[in-house]
C-alpha cells in the first residue's frame, strides 16, 4: 500500500524522469511501484552511459583485451596451443548483441512498471511542463538524470579524434592509437588497446594520471603498465591534429613533438548532457562545471524541478545513481530527508592490472590531521611465479593511529574491485585494524595480504 497521493489531480503525471540512464530507471521503477504516474524520456539508449558506452561494454572489452596474456601463461602450465589471432568483428559484434539485449531488458522493466516511456529528447516550456517532439506534458515533479557527455577540447583537428561513445563500434581495429588524458577511463582504454595487440600511446599532460587516487598506487599503476607496452607520455599537451594523405593521423603536441597513429581517443572527463534542456531558462543555478545545484533532497533552486547522478557531480558512479535514486523516491513518497552516505565509497579501475580502492588515500589522510599508520604489500602474485611474468601487485591499509580504525584500503592487482568489495563492508562497518589482524586469511591468496601485514612502513 503507497503512502503516495498526488497533491494535483490536472498533472499528466507525478513524475516526469529526463534520461533513461541507470539513475533515472530506478527512480522511474521505485515511484511507479509506490503508486505514482511516471513517464520517462529517453533520446538515445535505454540504460544510459553505463550499459551503452561505459561499465558493461567497457568491462567486456577489457575481458577481451585479457586472454592475450592467458595465452602466453599457459605454456608455462603446460598447455600447447596454436597462435592465437585477435578479430576486432567479433568483438564489436557480440558487444553489440549484448548491449541490445539489455536494452531491451531495461524498456520492458519500465514498461512492466507501468511507467510511460516516451522516445525523444525533452526540453523544458515551464517548470512543470516539458515537450518531446511535438508533445507536450504537464508533470508535478520532474527529475533530470541526463548524466555526462564526453568532453573533447576543442582544438584544430577535433573533428578527427573519437570518443568513448564511438570507440565500441569502430569499423576497423586501430594498428596504432592514442588515448588522451589521465583519469580512469582513459588508462582503462589504454590497457584495453595494449592487451588487443595495438601500439598503444597515452599521453597526459600533467606530471602524473589517476589525479585524487593513492600516491602510491598512482605510481605502482604507472610501472605495471608500462611493463605491459603503454607508451606513457606525461606532461604533454596536444595541440592539433592532421589527417594524413594515408588516412593516418599525425598529432602534433606542444613543443614539437609529432606521432603518427590510425586512431586519436580522447578521454579528458565528462561534462552534463543538459544542453537544449531549457534549465537556463528557468533559472535553475548549476555550478562552475556545469553540473546542477540541488539540495540534500536533491531538490533544485525551482521547486518542482530535481536532478541526481552524473549529471549533479561526483562521485560519478553507477551505484551512487542508483543509491540516490532510491533515497529521492523515499523523500517524495514520505517527506522524509533523504539520506545518502557518501564516505567510504568503493570503487575500481579495471586497467591492468586492477585497482581497488575505499576510504581515505594516505594524502588525505594526513591532509586532514590524522595521525595514520600504513602498511604495505608489494609481492609477485603466485601464478605469476610459474609464467614468469614480471607483474606485481600492490595491497596498502591506512590506519588512524588514534583509533585503530582502517580508514583506506587500496590495491592493484588482478581481481582489485572483487577484493575490495568485501574490504569495503568491513570499513564501513569501523573495523580496526586489530580486526583484521584477527582475521584467518584464505591460503593460498592474494586477498589474504590483507589481514597478514603487520609490521608498518611509515
Amino acid at each position: 500500500m503507497s503512502d503516495w497521493e498526488p497533491v494535483l489531480a490536472e498533472f499528466d503525471f507525478d513524475l516526469f524522469v529526463i534520461g533513461a540512464g541507470s539513475g533515472g530507471v530506478r527512480a522511474a521503477r521505485m515511484a511507479a511501484n509506490a503508486g505514482m504516474r511516471v513517464a520517462v524520456a529517453e533520446d538515445r539508449y535505454m540504460g544510459g552511459t553505463c550499459v551503452n558506452v561505459g561499465c558493461v561494454p567497457k568491462k567486456l572489452f577489457v575481458y577481451a583485451s585479457g586472454y592475450r596474456e592467458e595465452f602466453e601463461d599457459a605454456a608455462a602450465y603446460g598447455w600447447r596451443a596454436g597462435n592465437a589471432e585477435f578479430h576486432w568483428p567479433t568483438l564489436r559484434d557480440n558487444n553489440a548483441a549484448e548491449v541490445g539485449r539489455l536494452n531491451g531488458i531495461y524498456r520492458n522493466l519500465l514498461a512492466n512498471a507501468g511507467v510511460t516511456v516516451i522516445d525523444g529528447r525533452a526540453r523544458f516550456e515551464a517548470p512543470q511542463r516539458i515537450a518531446v517532439g511535438d508533445r507536450s506534458y504537464s508533470a508535478e515533479r520532474i527529475l533530470v538524470a541526463t548524466g555526462g557527455w564526453p568532453f573533447v577540447p576543442d582544438i584544430p583537428g577535433r573533428e578527427h579524434t573519437i570518443s568513448s561513445n564511438e570507440v565500441f563500434s569502430m569499423p576497423e581495429f586501430p594498428q596504432r592509437i592514442l588515448v588522451v588524458g589521465g583519469g580512469y577511463i582513459a588508462v582503462e582504454f589504454a590497457g584495453i588497446f595494449a592487451g588487443l595487440g595495438a601500439e598503444t600511446h597515452l599521453s597526459y599532460r600533467r606530471e602524473l594520471f589517476l589525479r585524487g587516487f593513492d600516491r602510491d598506487v598512482r605510481h605502482f599503476v604507472r610501472d605495471e603498465i608500462g611493463k605491459k607496452g603503454v607508451q606513457l607520455h606525461f606532461n604533454q599537451t596536444i595541440e592539433s591534429i592532421e589527417k594524413q594523405e594515408d588516412g593516418s593521423l599525425l598529432v602534433h603536441a606542444e613543443g614539437g613533438a609529432t606521432l603518427a597513429v590510425d586512431t586519436v581517443l580522447y578521454a579528458t572527463g565528462r561534462r552534463p548532457n543538459t544542453r537544449g534542456l531549457g534549465l537556463e531558462e528557468l533559472g535553475v543555478v548549476t555550478h562552475r562545471d556545469g553540473t546542477i545545484s540541488v539540495d540534500d533532497n536533491f531538490r533544485t533552486n525551482v521547486d518542482s524541478i530535481y536532478a541526481l547522478g552524473d549529471v549533479t557531480g561526483e562521485p560519478q558512479l553507477t551505484p551512487v545513481a542508483l543509491a540516490e535514486a532510491m533515497a529521492l523516491v523515499g523523500h517524495l513518497r514520505t517527506g522524509k530527508p533523504a539520506e545518502i552516505d557518501y564516505n567510504n565509497i568503493p570503487t575500481a579501475v579495471f586497467c591492468q592490472p586492477n585497482i581497488g580502492t575505499v576510504g581515505l588515500s594516505e594524502e588525505e589522510a594526513r591532509d586532514s590531521g590524522l595521525a595514520v599508520t600504513i602498511y604495505k604489500a608489494d609481492f609477485k602474485p603466485m601464478r605469476h611465479t610459474v609464467s614468469g611474468r614480471d607483474e606485481r601487485t600492490l595491497m596498502k591499509l591506512v590506519v588512524d593511529s588514534s583509533t585503530d580504525k582502517v580508514i583506506g584500503a587500496h590495491m592493484v592487482g588482478p581481481e582489485a574491485g572483487e577484493i575490495i568489495q568485501g574490504i569495503a563492508v568491513a570499513i564501513k562497518a569501523g573495523a580496526t585494524k586489530a580486526v583484521f589482524d584477527q582475521t584467518v586469511g584464505i591460503h593460498p591468496t592474494s586477498a589474504e595480504e590483507f589481514v597478514t601485514m603487520r609490521n608498518p612502513v611509515a
